[in-house]
């Protein structure tokens, strides 16, 4: 990541990369999803926001390596509405993706708009909305939204437009099984584990933790539980599914493969086995330890 750092240019402006960057799982045929945070509002044409983006387009998404199509990223992102918009029709899916990977899925190349960013983030979750001995539930219900979100709007891109099947339907589905469900589960135990935070620590400790990647965070949180057997079931499973990843002509069979021959196919069932086998796990992390109470109290209720 270090070799594709953007020369800074200006103050309030940073180039930002997620997914499989901010996992630490990059393939050869990853995606570059990146974005530039900019710390204030700006215009359609603001010559610096301009030249971060050209930098950033010089080294990053050449190619089959672009940003997806939905316009989350590839574009300059501003921070005050990710945290002034939360909820209601001005939080809109971009703006709640946006804040969402922010937060639980981002590392940043230059300049240092995404702690001030995070910071925000989190106070505007905090304020007022959390008590002592328990997790903040507004943040822990954007998770679960963001979760559940992800979920829909695959069913919603399945279904394409004018009865057009989604092409990309397969590996949507693999990721669900997959990497969403590490980004869902990531960003939902830092949060139950705030119940052990005084509020007046609550961020500061949220911050440390999502400066971790998904998998980290998630590793640290079998071995806090006692439950490393299972720790050790889930990385295996998702090392399975990398290692499938890194794979080119994995990738172009998973690609090609439609919705009416899934059920033929050896790989779609042995994606489907790892992702099992990894929500197994997640399960034993999330309702057979400690963290059990909070994710019946507060998860689902």
């Amino acid at each position: 990541m270090a070799a594709l750092a953007v020369a800074g240019s200006s103050d309030g402006l940073s180039t930002c990369v997620f997914g499989s960057w901010a996992r630490e799982e990059l393939t050869a045929a990853s995606d570059d999803d990146w974005a530039v945070l900019v710390a204030r509002p700006f215009a359609a044409y603001d010559p610096d926001v301009l030249s971060e983006i050209v930098a950033a387009q010089a080294q990053l998404g050449a190619g089959d390596r672009r940003p997806g199509a939905q316009g989350v990223f590839g574009e300059p992102i501003c921070v005050p509405d990710l945290a002034a918009r939360i909820g209601l029709d001005a939080d809109t899916n971009t703006n709640f993706t946006r804040r969402m990977l922010l937060l639980l899925e981002s590392r940043e190349l230059h300049g240092n708009v995404r702690r001030s960013a995070v910071e925000q983030i989190l106070g505007r979750y905090l304020y007022e909305s959390h008590t002592a001995g328990q997790p903040p539930r507004f943040l822990l219900n954007d998770v679960v939204r963001y979760w559940r979100t992800i979920c829909v709007d695959f069913e919603g891109k399945a279904a394409g437009s004018a009865g057009a099947r989604d092409p990309k339907w397969a590996s949507r589905n693999a990721k669900l099984r997959t990497s969403r469900k590490l980004l869902f589960a990531g960003g939902l135990v830092p949060v139950l584990l705030c119940h052990l935070c005084e509020p007046a620590a609550t961020a500061a400790f949220l911050s440390r933790w999502f400066d971790a990647s998904p998998l980290d965070r998630v590793s640290t949180a079998f071995l806090f539980v006692g439950l490393p057997d299972s720790g050790v079931r889930a990385l295996a499973a998702y090392d399975r599914w990398i290692g499938l990843m890194s794979q080119p002509d994995i990738r172009a069979e998973l690609d090609a493969l439609t919705v009416e021959a899934r059920d033929l196919s050896p790989l779609y069932a042995e994606i489907r086995d790892i992702g099992r086998a990894f929500e197994d796990a997640l399960g034993a992390l999330l309702f057979s330890s400690r963290l059990g109470p909070l994710t019946r109290t507060y998860a689902i209720f």
